[in-house]
């Protein structure tokens, strides 16, 4: 029986075009779907084959089991995947643990910046299980973007990428972080979320000692929805560096942990096509996946709440 369980969660997808229809229904709470959207989400899927996300997700489970026993002092520990909108469930993984016998759950999302609001299908999902299991301690982790580990581990992303660069382009080369863009009515429900992913990109660009001209911020991933969205998407900032003369550019999500739709069509197909069209060769780190920098990040992310986790139920 593991003492302590770990839920790594995440949104979810499709793995391939076949899966569109129920994935987007359950993103959008079991409404209608237009078959535009349909149409649109499987056309992009077709492009990419496959997504990956699901299964780098399960891979970075294994790798922090395997880490966490090797590193713990003693507490047996087991990490599991649940996803919000595909399978294995979030529920699910829950169960799983619970099922188990695990008391003590913490459920680590994959994204280091954390609103409670913004990301709230977490935080319903978890509260609707808590309250059907009642003797469980089982908690979302808070954000974790500015832990040194992760920073190290996007940092090391980076430095990766400019080295294999040619030296004179990797001097000059502009820098620009992204996040996958919101509706602006719900962002000024917690305009700290964006402070959370600015902060990200300060950090890692002082860890690689960036000069402020060197780096910018910028959007991605805008949804199909009226209202206002997030601006400026990366691909807005395409004009004015061609204008100054900039021929390439390194894009750092500083978001996303794994390859999925929103990297390998929203970045390295859309946007890339966009970059071409301007004259602009466009770079793209990769995503920390199973790196082991990264899985350090995520066990130092378990130990924290963990520990907060034991010092909650001794007081």
């Amino acid at each position: 029986m593991a003492q302590f369980g770990v839920v790594l969660a995440t949104f979810g997808s499709a793995v391939t075009a076949e899966d569109v229809p129920a994935y987007l229904s359950s993103v959008r709470g079991g409404r209608e779907v237009p078959p535009d959207l349909i149409d649109e989400f499987r056309r992009r899927y077709d492009l990419i084959g496959r997504s990956p996300l699901i299964d780098i997700t399960l891979a970075q489970c294994a790798a922090l089991q395997d880490a966490l026993d090797s590193g713990h002092d003693g507490e047996d520990m087991r990490v599991v995947a649940g996803m919000l909108h595909s399978e294995p469930s979030l529920r699910g993984a829950l169960d799983d643990l619970a099922d188990g016998g695990t008391e003590r759950i913490v459920v680590v999302v994959l994204a280091p910046q954390y609103s409670p609001i913004i990301l709230a299908g977490y935080e319903r999902g978890v509260a609707a299980w808590r309250a059907e299991h009642p003797d469980v301690d089982v908690r979302i982790a808070g954000a974790w973007h500015l832990i040194p580990e992760w920073i190290a581990a996007l940092a090391e992303r980076v430095e990766d990428t400019l080295a294999r660069l040619e030296p004179d382009v990797r001097l000059r080369i502009p820098i620009i972080f992204t996040a996958h863009s919101l509706p602006r009515p719900v962002v000024d429900r917690d305009p700290g979320y964006i402070t959370q992913l600015r902060d990200t990109a300060a950090a890692v660009a002082e860890r690689l000692g960036l000069a402020n001209e060197q780096w910018s911020f910028a959007y991605q991933s805008a949804g199909h929805t009226p209202e206002e969205w997030l601006t400026p998407d990366v691909k807005d900032l395409f004009p004015a560096f061609r204008a100054e003369g900039i021929s390439e550019i390194l894009v750092v999500p500083l978001q996303f942990l794994a390859d999925h739709l929103e990297i390998l069509y929203d970045i390295d197909i859309a946007a890339g096509a966009e970059a071409a069209q301007a004259g602009i060769t466009m770079h793209r780190i990769e995503l920390p996946n199973t790196r082991p920098a990264f899985i350090r990040a995520l066990a130092a992310v378990v130990e924290r709440e963990r520990a907060g986790a034991a010092s909650t139920a001794v007081s």
